[in-house]
């Protein structure tokens, strides 16, 4: 079949939102159809670059940010400290792994999540599920839970406005490896993580100092002073997604993209193979990521593999890993020998948040930081049995300092969920378990290198 970006019509769907009024729907998607792109099919191909070599070793993947944006949360200081929790990451993994690390972030476009059941009872009500800020409202009234487009238009403009704030961060002087120190948010100083980073801090300033002795200084060498992020989302509202997605008329290429993001990943629930999403999914030229849960079977996983790379294109198709501390020793060795046997050219990726949900005593959604480490360990160790390479993890995690994962240096207790549990989905990772989690990865990656843990004498 002939893939157009509106093929995806004519296949069976889920996750999608049922609207009241559905020529309301086609006249915003309309309207979205004849907005600027918000990234450039050039961008996505160096994305696609990069990924490759990840694929190949040569790179790692940090992918991060929220469960789901918010427009309540929506503002210039939550994008910058997220942003620079990214950074912290990133140049702990660099300097620990001594290898580029490929920054990712879920941002500037995923506020759609899908939802277990399509509605949910409280006091004998029963109304839509919240799906996201894309489609209707948190609160628990018929008014806020009713589908509503016009939410589409709002979520364009908030990415865009996302964008054009990442890009300044990104080239405009804060992600200059000179200012290292400044990327610690407030709430952090003082904590056990924080010192490790400062430590980290110092050498990284030494390097610096001694590069400058040479004549290479953050003036003349780019590297040093600008740092490249990419967007990423689950593409789950098509609709959405085919109004972006434009004929590239400008690079060699000349094929479709989806201009929402660099990146877009099938989610679990939705990676049916006679499904709209892996038809939509199948034709862009975007590099593309599938979840890949524990019901999930090898066989299963390279016929979606055939379909969504036919070409076996390196940096193409990333495979997002998301079994759960308990399943992942068992469930993952299985697809990795039958994709390393198949010869496919993937990414692995690891999501250590969305198997470990659980619900804590006081009724708060919650995971537990040692599960998550739990996981990560797990898929490092599954590689390492198989003799492939764990190309990357995916985090949901924010720069503000809240309460909604137990456990971590700083510890987080079930007791204390509520003094600042934020999200309207699902629980992320404050920045002093992000930064905790950064340097278990670091030194993951160099016990595969065979060498010693670099802050072995750190606090």
């Amino acid at each position: 079949m002939t893939w157009q970006p509106d093929s995806w019509r004519s296949f069976p769907i889920r996750q999608v939102p049922e609207y009241p009024n559905l020529d309301r729907l086609n006249a915003v998607e309309k309207i979205i159809a004849t907005r600027p792109p918000l990234v450039f099919a050039g961008e996505a191909q160096n994305l696609r670059d990069r990924l490759g070599a990840v694929s190949h070793g040569e790179a790692f993947l940090l992918q991060g940010g929220d469960c789901a944006e918010s427009f309540v949360e929506f503002s210039a200081n939550n994008i910058r400290d997220s942003f620079k929790v990214i950074l912290q990451m990133a140049v702990v993994l660099t300097y620990g792994a001594s290898m580029p690390v490929i920054k990712v972030g879920r941002l500037a476009g995923q506020f759609a999540k899908p939802r277990s059941a399509p509605t949910e009872v409280i006091d004998g009500i029963e109304l839509p599920s919240y799906r996201g800020d894309m489609i209707n409202g948190p609160a628990f009234t018929e008014d806020d839970r009713t589908p509503d487009p016009r939410r589409l238009l709002r979520v364009y403009e908030q990415s865009s406005a996302t964008l054009n704030l990442l890009r300044a961060f990104a080239q405009g002087g804060l992600a200059d490896l000179n200012k290292v120190h400044s990327w610690v948010a407030d709430f952090l100083i003082g904590t056990p993580q924080t010192q490790r980073f400062e430590l980290l801090a110092e050498r990284i300033e030494e390097s610096l100092n001694f590069m400058k002795a040479c004549g290479i200084t953050s003036a003349n060498a780019k590297p040093l002073a600008e740092t490249e992020l990419f967007t990423s989302h689950e593409a789950l509202l098509l609709g959405y997604e085919e109004a972006l997605t434009r004929r590239d008329t400008i690079t060699e290429e000349q094929g479709w993209y989806d201009t929402s993001a660099h990146m877009l990943w099938i989610g679990d629930r939705t990676r049916q193979l006679d499904g709209a999403h892996v038809e939509y999914m199948r034709g862009i030229s975007n590099p593309i990521g599938l979840k890949c849960g524990p019901s999930l079977e090898p066989d299963e996983l390279l016929r979606l593999i055939d379909v969504l790379n036919p070409e076996n294109q390196a940096g193409r198709l990333t495979l997002i890993v998301r079994m759960g501390a308990e399943k992942v020793r068992s469930g993952l060795p299985p697809l990795l020998r039958a994709v390393q046997g198949h010869g496919s050219d993937v990414v692995w990726c690891c999501d250590p948040m969305h198997g470990n949900t659980i619900k804590a005593g006081s009724g708060y959604k919650t995971r537990r930081v040692d599960d998550v480490i739990a996981e990560v360990t797990g898929f490092f160790d599954s590689h390492d049995e198989v003799g492939t390479y764990p190309g990357g993890v995916h985090y949901e995690m924010t720069g503000q300092d809240v309460t909604e994962c137990v456990g971590g240096v700083v510890e987080v207790t079930e007791e204390s969920l509520g003094d600042r549990y934020h999200t309207h989905c699902d629980p992320r990772l404050n920045g002093a378990q992000a930064l905790e989690l950064a340097f278990l990865l670091a030194d993951l990656l160099r016990r595969r290198r065979g060498t010693p843990s670099y802050m072995s004498k750190a606090v």
